[in-house]
């Protein structure tokens, strides 16, 4: 049953991961791959707002960490094209927005994890 919330929720991430990278597509075009960096704030943002309401206030059953943790976040966050997008930048010619890129993605993931955690803990206490 476990592998079920699992493809559940990572059925749902992967389709707001391709509709948010497709809506911001047209943004910025392949200068900047902010699709990427949109999904991994989110997810980040949304990671620590999981974690406090399943995990420490246990105010969901344990399931719900499988379908919106390791599913949902685990498809529509991912490391593996925020790599993939720094080298490409670095590859074509532009080091500096390949460096910027990173560098947004550490700030902003950590800044959205922290804000989330102590936000949820916040309004759940």
């Amino acid at each position: 049953m476990q592998w079920l919330f699992v493809a559940t929720g990572g059925a749902l991430g992967a389709m707001l991961r391709f509709y948010i990278t497709a809506h911001l597509y047209p943004v910025t075009g392949n200068r900047f791959p902010l699709g990427t960096l949109v999904v991994n704030v989110l997810g980040c943002f949304l990671v620590a707002l999981f974690y406090v309401v399943i995990i420490e206030k246990a105010m969901l059953p344990p399931y719900w960490r499988l379908l919106l943790i390791t599913g949902f976040l685990g498809a529509l966050t991912t490391f593996s094209t925020f790599s993939l997008d720094a080298l490409t930048l670095w590859q074509n010619g532009v080091p500096v927005i390949a460096l910027l890129y990173v560098l947004a993605n550490v700030v902003l993931c950590l800044l959205a994890v922290t804000a989330s955690w102590y936000l949820a803990n916040f309004v759940l206490s």
